[in-house]
């Protein structure tokens, strides 16, 4: 009896060790605690103004490092960086706005302070003509025009007028986005003549005057690098490597910061995980582990990497481009570059044999996240982010925190990439 009832319990220990073992693998407790870390208010959403993205660079370099890492090194680079981290403040008829939810700035705007008329474009009845013709009218001398953000993108041309200098003599701009309003980086890289506002259509509407107390600074020259991890593997003819965007877009304001929990600590996250699963898991093929800085400032620390790459692009066998993946849709999306589309096949494969996705829903290659600078340059890559979750609508705002993020598909995703790995020869 003693022996049966220790053959059983072997039995069921062996179970055990079996069904967990692949949880394990993924590490879904140190994935979490890496998110929340890099989405604390410690890294003020990972941004310049604070040198947020360089305290979150040298946490993800200490991770790597405990990760296994057999090199982990810093690749430094430069840009260029419009930042709000002075005062933030809004009014409408003189109601105060919340800066990050009522309203925003566009990423290239100067400051602005002052009190303004405000001019509502009548997008019913547009008549660029006679728009500049009341703007000319002493009511709206040094005014503030306000218009549906995407009229205006239709109507590039005279709304381009409007925020030059010599073009009108409005003061700036306000642009209706719907909520929740976003906050952008990727054209920081310049200041323009005049403010630009993102702010809700129910903070403006019918509003005669405004008034904004708004600080920036533009950083020349600011300094910030990729992190890169190696993990050896037995053959050094071929490499794979793995890629996530650390930087975010700091603060707007004194108050305010962008925690990024979604985007994009979930990819930065998975990349060290991934790196302790090869470390433990000698791989055939030597592994990179890239966590690229000036991502939401138009793919700046790629586009480096791209151009100064420490392993010849011609030896990456396939690239992993991991955004925003704390999410909970159960489709996944992805883009592939035509170097890639040959084993996206594998991909799909994996998919359904391993039931992680109820499919893979590929979109049309973009600029639009770090795998674009080496798609261009025919790298096989895939770019994998859980759009349309129920965190999705939260990215670019204050509220990806971690009330909003979902860790649905980090496991999935996971699998994906190393069962691919496992399957590709």
């Amino acid at each position: 009896m003693k022996q049966n009832r220790l053959f059983s319990s072997v039995l069921v220990l062996l179970a055990l060790a079996l069904s967990v073992g692949p949880m394990q693998a993924q590490d879904l407790p140190r994935f979490k605690k890496m998110v929340r870390q890099l989405s604390s208010a410690k890294y003020q959403g990972r941004g310049y103004a604070r040198d947020g993205v360089r305290k979150a660079g040298k946490y993800i370099a200490r991770e790597f490092e405990k990760a296994g890492a057999d090199e982990v090194t810093l690749q430094p680079f430069t840009l260029d960086i419009n930042t709000f981290d002075g005062a933030m403040e809004m009014w409408a008829d003189g109601k105060k706005l919340v800066p990050g939810i009522d309203f925003s700035m566009r990423e290239y705007s100067p400051g602005a302070h002052g009190t303004y008329p405000v001019y509502h474009v009548d997008t019913l009845n547009f008549d660029a003509d006679k728009m500049f013709e009341d703007l000319a009218r002493p009511e709206y001398a040094n005014c503030l025009v306000c218009c549906e953000f995407w009229f205006t993108y239709k109507h590039r041309a005279a709304f381009s007028r409007l925020q030059k200098k010599d073009g009108c003599t409005n003061a700036g701009l306000l642009y209706e986005w719907t909520s929740p309003i976003k906050f952008y980086k990727a054209y920081g890289e310049k200041v323009v003549d005049k403010p630009i506002v993102w702010v809700t259509p129910e903070a403006v509407a019918g509003v005669r005057t405004v008034r904004l107390e708004v600080d920036n600074t533009f950083l020349k020259g600011y300094e910030t690098e990729n992190v890169i991890a190696k993990v050896e593997g037995r053959r050094h003819d071929g490499c794979y490597v793995f890629t996530a965007h650390y930087d975010h877009l700091g603060n707007l304001g004194r108050k305010v910061y962008y925690p990024g929990a979604n985007d994009n600590a979930s990819g930065t996250a998975a990349i060290i995980t991934l790196a302790a699963w090869y470390a433990q898991h000698r791989p055939e093929y030597d592994m990179y582990f890239v966590a690229f800085s000036g991502e939401d400032a138009n793919l700046r620390g790629s586009t480096w990497f791209a151009e100064h790459p420490v392993v010849p692009l011609e030896q990456i066998r396939y690239l992993f481009n991991l955004d925003m993946i704390g999410d909970d849709n159960p489709v996944q999306y992805c883009e592939v570059s035509d170097a890639g589309m040959a084993k996206f096949p594998l991909f799909e494969q994996v998919n359904r044999e391993q039931g992680l996705f109820q499919a893979l829903n590929r979109g049309d290659l973009a600029a639009n996240s770090d795998h674009y600078p080496f798609a261009v340059r025919g790298v096989p890559c895939i770019f994998l982010e859980n759009e349309e979750g129920s965190a999705f609508p939260y990215y670019h705002t204050p509220n990806d925190n971690m009330k909003t993020i979902r860790f649905d598909s980090y496991i999935p995703v996971f699998r994906l990439v190393t069962g691919f790995i496992a399957s590709d020869r």
